[in-house]
């Protein structure tokens, strides 16, 4: 294996998991159900039940806490165009951030062409 292969993504994960692994262009046709259709592969469209989806693929809710005191700048318009004044949030935000149809993703294939993970949208 050349050098630019060994540290290259495709050769990481092709040393991870013994060479049955290939990373593929994929554009998505539909977002529900998902059906993701294979770059240079017009046959091979592969659907929900062989492909995993990373959380940070999909609309998700979380917690998270926004603060604003003295040293931090928030600025935003206001009823009388000031800026913020000292805040404290904390509760749950809804990530939307799901594949949609004509993106185009990165894809790891592994056992043998029977299961995808999709790595991350290209952007």
């Amino acid at each position: 294996m050349e050098e630019s292969e060994q540290t290259s993504l495709k050769g990481l994960f092709q040393g991870m998991c013994g060479g049955d692994v290939q990373v593929l262009q994929g554009i998505v046709k539909s977002a529900s159900p998902l059906k993701i259709q294979i770059v240079n592969d017009e046959k091979l469209v592969i659907g929900p039940n062989i492909t995993y989806v990373p959380r940070h693929l999909t609309n998700y809710t979380t917690t998270c806490s926004l603060s604003k005191g003295a040293r931090g700048s928030v600025n935003g318009p206001t009823s009388d165009g000031s800026g913020l004044t000292d805040f404290n949030f904390s509760g749950s935000i809804t990530v939307y951030n799901a594949l949609q149809a004509g993106e185009t993703v990165h894809i790891l294939s592994f056992n043998h062409g029977k299961q995808y993970y999709v790595l991350d949208r290209i952007s």
